[in-house]
């Protein structure tokens, strides 16, 4: 999967850009789950496709760097999940994503998925 790195959008942009995109959901890992936030709904990393990555980079304070996933269930829940970047990341997020399936969609070829 490519990590796309953006100079002129803000994480801010992005994720309002996703949310238009069906992708409105907010997750947190907990425990070695994946959990969306408003519903408490867990999720297993074979149960989930990384549909997309985004990377930001401050200008000058690594501190500013983050990345962005764009995430699927096989059930169709879609959302987004932040991270910071290299030294300020998130061990438990870093070992659950690796985990996780990359490119195409989590659902069934017979659903339909919102573009």
């Amino acid at each position: 999967m490519k990590t796309t790195t953006f100079d002129d959008s803000t994480l801010h942009e992005t994720i309002d850009r996703l949310h238009r995109q069906g992708f409105t959901g907010h997750f947190s890992v907990v425990a070695d789950r994946l959990r969306e936030l408003s519903t408490g709904v867990v999720f297993r990393a074979d149960e989930l496709r990384v549909c997309g990555c985004f990377r930001f980079e401050g200008a000058s304070d690594p501190a500013e760097m983050a990345i962005l996933y764009a995430i699927e269930s096989q059930t169709g829940v879609r959302g987004t999940l932040v991270d910071a970047c290299g030294v300020y990341s998130s061990p438990a997020i870093s070992e659950f994503m690796a985990r996780v399936a990359t490119g195409g969609s989590a659902t069934s070829s017979e659903r339909p998925v919102a573009a």
